[in-house]
């Protein structure tokens, strides 16, 4: 295969390459506003040279490298300056901070981030608190949701009657209020909803607990990084006073944490996977007292850094001890690393599992899908869909999708010395797999894949029922975030972003429908042509989450709107441009941009929740949190 090749910023992410890679294709050599609105990655011309000269001297050895567990250039690079100055002045890297100068850690900062440090305005003021008569936690509102996937099957649909929004009263959708995240250019994490209140984590770190009705703050939580993972509560029952639920998510340096949901007090935090790195990029699942944790990490990129050893992070699954935090099982998902190629290369390597869990409670199974390798050899649970023992974490059937396929970022690099023999395609498994029933009463696991196919395998054995191309595919094509299923219908939302490789089926951004038992195609919503003439970094196509309902699809879209199509017919009944600036009830200016990733519109008790902005693959960025309601 044909190897891409791009620029090759410092601290370069696997989707950050395809997306530059991507602009090449599309518009030539990327503005420096594309590249500048992707955090981690540096400016085509560094912008904090005294930043970078203190990194090289005093930082790089450990941090460019992995050694000593210390986190890598790359995750350090999604983190808020503010953040890394925090961890230099006052937390885990204090020791090594304390030979700096506060304006050499300020530089450092900077430099790391690709952003300024911000000043104490309100943008990064606390939002404001909750006045006592919103403050208080309704016990009688029992959590939605069962977690990131919307039930434990992770099908991402909701009933009408929960919803309290169909067809009929799209018309009342009103804005009701607009939360602005500071210090934030993206807003990727999915609200879990209990007690009165929206629960959401944050770029910059912070995870708030706000009043479903005037947005004030009933807490917030500092993380150690970027929360983007949905959050998950554990249940209570309606009235029960004495019961102390909690709220769990995982940051972006791998590491999972649990709080009273009701004060924000930490209970436990567990560094899920020593690699240094390890990242959550989806949320938890929890079930029965057991909290299930998927693994990733972004070894793919320190791929491309030069010298760097390639590669050796083992994806997993950890199961954890849900009020305790104590490790119950941990299922690896590809062998330990050992030289290869004369010691060139470490393998077999990668297996993350990017996207989220669904567990089905009928067979005693957890499901996850899984991304591909980093280095060769290639190995059997890469590409692939694999069932897990509940309370053993035994694997007890998989089906790989794609043999074979073993792909890093120093591939789209000028100098591929780590890039792996016959490369890619890179066809990881992103959207959670989904548990769901057919219309013929047989269950079936779905899953979508950026190849642009999706897989329908019977949920006893794993055996393939069928498979539909829905998508062109690619690097940053087919299915990313987007499945959903319901009422015996799936449905399906494509990004395929050029990626500038040439593929036999034509692209197909929008959102689709399948028959769950069949496969056949039901209707197509292709993405609006000319919607983004005159907007920069604006896409066309779904890369991100969707929730459906007997009635509705709910679709966010790359081009910043969020659209909401009939069910039956893929015709849109109702859409709003989030792309705006807003007043907002914390006093953050605020703006909305592309809607991806794992953050899916929500809608429960007559009550719209978007999330808006992905400043990251050089989408629009935004730092919105926006809550319609039917009245």
């Amino acid at each position: 295969m044909e190897r891409t090749r791009s620029l090759r910023p410092v601290g370069l992410t696997a989707l950050a390459a395809i997306a530059l890679a991507a602009a090449l294709v599309l518009f030539g050599v990327p503005s420096r506003a594309a590249v500048e609105n992707t955090p981690g990655i540096a400016p085509l011309e560094e912008k904090y040279p005294e930043g970078a000269r203190i990194y090289r001297e005093n930082c790089a050895a450990c941090h460019d490298s992995g050694a000593g567990r210390a986190p890598i250039r790359t995750v350090i690079g999604y983190m808020t300056p503010d953040a890394i100055l925090a961890a230099l002045t006052s937390g885990a890297m204090k020791a090594q901070g304390s030979v700096l100068s506060e304006d050499d850690k300020v530089q450092v900062a900077q430099h790391l981030s690709g952003q300024d440090i911000g000043a104490e305005t309100a943008e990064t003021a606390p939002p404001p608190p909750c006045e006592p008569e919103h403050a208080a936690f309704d016990r009688a509102q029992v959590p939605a949701f069962a977690g990131g996937g919307l039930d434990l099957a992770s099908t991402h649909s909701v009933s009408s009657a929960r919803a309290g929004i169909g067809r009929a009263s799209l018309g009342k959708l009103k804005l009701k209020w607009a939360f602005g995240f500071p210090q934030a250019n993206r807003a990727r994490s999915q609200p879990a909803l209990g007690g009165g209140a929206i629960f959401v984590g944050s770029h910059g770190g912070k995870v708030y607990a706000l009043d479903r009705q005037t947005g004030c703050a009933r807490w917030s939580f500092d993380a150690a990084a970027e929360v983007r993972t949905a959050i998950v509560l554990s249940p209570w029952k309606a009235g029960d006073r004495s019961a102390v639920p909690l709220a769990f998510f995982g940051d972006w340096i791998g590491n999972a944490y649990a709080v009273e949901a009701f004060t924000g007090k930490l209970l436990w935090k567990v560094r899920a996977d020593d690699h240094p790195a390890a990242v959550f990029t989806a949320p938890p699942a929890l079930h029965e007292g057991t909290l299930y944790v998927p693994v990733s990490s972004l070894e793919e990129a320190s791929a491309a850094a030069p010298g760097y050893p390639c590669c050796s992070f083992r994806g997993s699954i950890l199961a954890l001890d849900a009020r305790t935090g104590e490790e119950k099982w941990r299922t690896w998902l590809v062998d330990e690393a050992r030289p290869q190629d004369g010691g060139r290369h470490l393998g077999p390597s990668g297996v993350p599992v990017w996207a989220g869990l669904a567990i089905d409670t009928k067979r005693g199974h957890l499901i996850a899908a899984t991304g591909d390798n980093y280095t060769r050899p290639t190995t059997e649970l890469s590409d692939a869909i694999v069932a897990l023992d509940l309370k053993t974490g035994a694997i007890d059937w998989h089906f790989q999708a794609l043999e074979g396929d073993a792909w890093n970022v120093d591939c789209v690099s000028p100098d591929p010395d780590n890039c792996p023999e016959d490369a890619g395609p890179d066809f990881d498994f992103g959207a959670m797999p989904i548990l769901a029933t057919g219309k013929d009463g047989r269950d079936y696991v779905l899953a979508g894949q950026k190849s642009g196919i999706v897989w329908a395998l019977e949920a006893e054995t794993g055996k393939l029922a069928w498979k539909r191309q829905v998508g062109r595919g690619g690097m940053a094509g087919g299915v990313h975030f987007g499945l959903a299923a319901d009422s015996g219908r799936t449905y399906v939302a494509i990004s395929d972003m050029p990626d500038g490789v040439d593929r036999p089926f034509p692209a197909a951004p929008g959102i689709h429908a399948l028959n769950t038992a069949t496969g056949e195609p039901l209707w197509s919503a292709p993405s609006p042509a000319g919607v983004c003439e005159g907007r920069a970094l604006c896409l066309p196509g779904n890369s991100g989450a969707i929730t459906v309902t007997p009635e509705l699809v709910l679709a966010g879209a790359d081009d910043g709107f969020l659209r909401i199509h009939d069910a039956a017919t893929g015709k849109v009944l109702w859409q709003f441009d989030t792309t705006q600036d807003f007043d907002t009830v914390n006093g953050v200016p605020a703006h909305g941009g592309a809607i991806s990733g794992g953050a899916a519109p929500i809608v429960e008790g007559s009550q719209l929740i978007v999330s808006s902005g992905y400043g990251f693959v050089s989408k629009m960025p935004g730092n919105l949190l926006l809550v319609f309601a039917a009245e």
